[in-house]
């Protein structure tokens, strides 16, 4: 189901270059090739259709790309993998010490000398 969703996204993402690079940044488009023939040809709004187009497959875009997103199986909570959730608890438990050896007792520390001051 994924692949199908990523897919189909991929082709209207490519419609939705292509109907994008087709329009004329100034609102001629197609329509100003066909001006004079538009009346026989009944090609009269090409401008419309070509932005009517253009919203279509923009929202066409992100209702696949939520459907895509919710069809996604994924989480660290759903992963079945139970070996790296064995070493990961492992690793979260804190090591006990031995109990053969002593606590830990801090050395003595040095005796201080007072300071001399010099000689004048």
């Amino acid at each position: 189901m994924y692949s199908l969703l990523l897919i189909i996204a991929i082709i209207v993402c490519v419609l939705l270059v292509l109907i994008v690079l087709i329009q004329n940044p100034k609102g001629g488009g197609l329509s100003s090739n066909f001006s004079a023939s538009s009346q026989m040809l009944g090609v009269q709004k090409t401008g419309d259709f070509l932005e009517k187009g253009t919203w279509f497959l923009a929202i066409f875009l992100m209702v696949l790309s939520m459907a895509i997103n919710v069809s996604v199986k994924g989480g660290a909570d759903k992963s079945d993998n139970s070996a790296v959730k064995t070493q990961a608890d492992k690793a979260a438990k804190p090591t006990a010490q031995p109990s053969n050896s002593a606590p830990f007792t801090p050395a003595p520390k040095p005796a201080t000398t007072p300071a001399t001051t010099p000689a004048k």
